[in-house]
């Protein structure tokens, strides 16, 4: 129950592509997940987002309420807020509590009316001075390093190195940050409490990072009889990645998204998500590389945005619930 999953580390510096290729083709056929290394995001930046993501946290939880997530998914988002694994998590949602920060759109653009899009929430510069610039420069330069392991997914499903980054992909992605805190509440999986529960990501690639607390659990066969779960241990200096459902149908279940959740032993632990998913319009359809009359698609194709949309809906409280806090 307890094991720690051997994960694939992909070195972004390595000059050999095909290694990199042949082994992040491997790690995305067993797991959906893998550590990568040399990225280009400093440690010092790391640890600024990390410090300030904490200093957010440590703020009164009315402050924090004042800067509720909005319709468009931005702002904070209190413990319980979020149900990951209703039919388990019979007592309640995740014993977390989040911040999202998406792409920066001002409300005067009319790429704002679309879902996700829009102005973000900041915290006062006052009540957390330089909080807003290191966020920002975070998101640029971890949209830049997805960009880099996009290619490599390529290569390893028999396309084009460019083929996510183009335009009518990744062009105008829906980029989201979520700095998140977990409290310390013990999780009991047979009480059906964790710090988050089993699911698997919505769309193209999550990039993780994390402090130095164990918890995140991956269960590689999802419809196995008895769920096996095992650890994935922070690596300092990496990111864990990890491929969304979006990408599990692009390559008609030859990649893997997989079930993961978080167990909490009492300490508290924070974390840094960085999910990509592409344009709002891009439709996910089954590869030409990834069908066959063996195998022909497994799913209707989507569009991104009525995918994403549907997901966010049916994992999250209904803002209503919060009407008595202003918002």
């Amino acid at each position: 129950m307890s094991n720690s999953a051997g994960l694939n580390c992909i070195d972004l510096s390595e000059p050999d592509i095909h290694k990199s290729v042949s082994l992040l083709k491997q790690a995305c056929e067993d797991s959906g997940f893998f550590y990568v290394v040399n990225h280009g995001i400093s440690q010092e930046l790391v640890d600024e987002v990390l410090a300030q993501s904490k200093r957010f946290f440590d703020l009164p939880l009315e402050e924090k309420m004042k800067l509720l997530r909005n319709k468009k998914h931005k702002g904070y988002t209190p413990i319980l807020d979020e149900t990951l694994d209703p039919d388990n998590q019979v007592h309640g949602g995740d014993y977390k509590e989040g911040y999202y920060i998406g792409v920066e759109v001002p409300e005067d653009d009319p790429r704002s009316q679309k879902p996700f899009f829009g102005s973000n929430r900041w915290p006062s510069s006052d009540v957390l001075p330089g909080w807003r610039d290191t966020m920002l420069k975070y998101h640029q330069e971890a949209l830049e390093v997805v960009k880099s392991i996009s290619k490599i997914i390529a290569l390893a499903l028999d396309l084009d190195a460019e083929f996510f980054i183009k335009p009518e992909i990744l062009g105008e992605p829906i980029a989201t940050l979520r700095l998140i805190h977990y409290s310390g509440e013990v999780s009991n999986p047979e009480k059906g409490i964790y710090g988050a529960g089993a699911h698997s990501d919505y769309g193209l690639i999550t990039l993780l990072l994390t402090d130095e607390v164990l918890g995140l659990q991956i269960c590689k066969d999802k419809d196995a009889q008895t769920q096996v779960w095992e650890y994935v241990p922070p690596m300092k200096g990496a990111f864990i990645v990890n491929l969304g459902d979006m990408l599990e149908r692009w390559s008609n279940c030859i990649f893997r998204s997989t079930l993961h959740r978080v167990i909490v032993n009492g300490q508290e632990r924070y974390s840094v998500a960085f999910f990509v998913e592409p344009n709002h319009e891009c439709v996910v359809e089954c590869l030409p590389t990834c069908k066959s009359a063996a195998n022909p698609p497994k799913f209707p194709l989507v569009t991104c945005s009525e995918y994403l949309s549907q997901r966010y809906k049916e994992t999250h409280a209904d803002l209503s619930v919060y009407s008595g806090n202003g918002v």
